[in-house]
């Protein structure tokens, strides 16, 4: 009877593959479409894949889009949203950096596109381009190397 351990099986893996996908042109289309509900589903979906590729290395999480938006920014009249976008946008340059991938974003990013840039009018989509290219590149690279 062999009573040998397989380690490698016993060694967790990473969840999936995570959606590489998101992109401004289809986030502005399905909200329209659906008149907004898109936008929660797109950005719960951020939150949860930020949680699984971050969690293990910085310790924190990031609350669920759903309970931001249904709960925490009706009753802080819309702050806990800015001080979510900052905190995910910091989290995930944060994890650019420590994964070595090369492309710039933090929460300096939302300050300087969403919120000065909608003097401009098109800064917060700008931010939102950025937004989902920088989740696209983390979850492509958590793809490849867990």
């Amino acid at each position: 009877m062999d009573n040998t351990v397989n380690v490698a099986s016993s060694v967790p893996t990473h969840v999936g593959n995570l959606k590489t996908n998101r992109g401004l042109a289809k986030y502005i289309l399905l909200s329209i479409i659906t008149f907004g509900i898109y936008s929660i589903v797109a950005f719960s979906g951020v939150s949860s894949d930020i949680n699984i590729i971050s969690s293990r290395y910085d310790g924190k999480k990031t609350m669920h889009y759903c309970l931001l938006f249904f709960i925490v920014s009706p009753i802080t009249f819309g702050i806990g949203a800015i001080v979510w976008f900052h905190k995910i946008s910091n989290r995930m340059g944060a994890e650019l950096n420590r994964r070595g991938i090369a492309y710039s974003f933090s929460a300096s990013s939302y300050w300087l596109w969403s919120v000065l840039g909608s003097l401009i009018i098109v800064g917060p989509f700008v931010y939102i381009h950025k937004f989902f290219k920088a989740m696209n590149l983390l979850c492509e690279n958590y793809n490849l190397n867990g």
